[in-house]
């Protein structure tokens, strides 16, 4: 998971100084785009990961309720 962040952080470093470097809004807008998509697709993988670590400790309901949340926020976000 934590590998996962730090992909997550190098990729929107690295964004950034494509924004700064090409000095361009019409550029900075089709980079800030793509990360729109990175963000949620990271933010899924990280959940799925999670949940599936914590499968063995927690209850089904409990479970159901937090895939329920990373539905939501995902539903919030679009």
């Amino acid at each position: 998971m934590a590998l996962l962040r730090v992909l997550s952080a190098s990729i929107e470093i690295t964004a950034a100084y494509l924004m700064v470097r090409f000095g361009r809004v019409d550029q900075a807008m089709r980079i800030n785009g793509l990360l729109g998509m990175v963000g949620p697709s990271v933010l899924v993988l990280v959940s799925v990961l999670g949940l599936a670590g914590l499968s063995a400790q927690l209850p089904w309901t409990r479970l159901g309720i937090i895939a329920c949340g990373v539905a939501l926020i995902l539903l919030g976000v679009r």
